[in-house]
């Protein structure tokens, strides 16, 4: 049995996983998906101040509530940031790190600076608060504007993945123009180290490909 800890996208929340977090717990793995702060369900919590360290501090205080368990962090788009920043906070907490159409980033980095211009023009098209990151159109009715200063804020890390068992990145080869993702997915194609899956779908692997990413994820869980 494995533990699986699955963070959404910008704007989204726990519930863009149920029907994988269902799928791995049928195989009889432990999973749980979480919302950040200031997004989704937890929208309310919303404050100029909810930046990429707030999410960080989510994760790992999710991560101090499961005992006694090495889990397998699943980052979609935005969520590579987050996992990554909590590997290298937790690393003795990691077995496997899986990267579903997600930012790679390296230390000094931003969300800001791995994406293209089409994407960054989206984060700069904000709400009247001015700090949300509206939804887009095509998202799920749920979604909710994402806080701009975790898109912009600088990543902190101190170590690498290198204790990390395996690293799978599974990249969508079917975004209507250029992927923002194209940076990530570059600097980790031809790394030995990583595991790369290219996916006939779309940005929503969730809802284009379930059936690949649950073969992926329980892969990954295989020693």
């Amino acid at each position: 049995m494995s533990t699986f800890v699955l963070i959404p996208g910008a704007c989204h929340g726990a519930w863009y996983f149920d029907d994988l977090v269902t799928a791995l717990r049928d195989h009889g793995h432990r999973a749980y998906a979480y919302t950040l702060t200031g997004v989704a369900e937890r929208a309310h919590l919303a404050h100029g101040g909810v930046n990429l360290d707030t999410h960080i501090a989510d994760v790992c205080a999710a991560l101090a509530t499961i005992p006694d368990a090495d889990v397998i962090l699943v980052g979609h788009s935005y969520g590579g940031m987050v996992i990554t920043a909590v590997a290298d906070r937790m690393p003795e907490r990691v077995d496997a790190m899986v990267y579903l159409d997600a930012l790679v980033p390296r230390d000094g980095e931003s969300c800001w600076q791995l994406v293209n211009d089409e994407q960054r023009q989206w984060y700069l098209d904000v709400d009247d608060t001015g700090y949300g990151v509206p939804a887009l159109p095509f998202f799920d009715d749920r979604a909710s504007a994402h806080p701009l200063p975790s898109l912009l804020q600088r990543i902190t890390l101190t170590g690498d993945l290198s204790t990390v068992r395996r690293r799978d990145y599974a990249y969508a080869l079917r975004w209507p123009g250029e992927s923002p993702l194209r940076r990530s997915y570059e600097r980790v194609r031809d790394d030995p180290a990583w595991i790369v899956h290219e996916l006939d779908g779309a940005h929503d692997l969730m809802r284009d490909n379930p059936d690949d990413l649950v073969r992926i994820l329980l892969d990954a869980a295989a020693h």
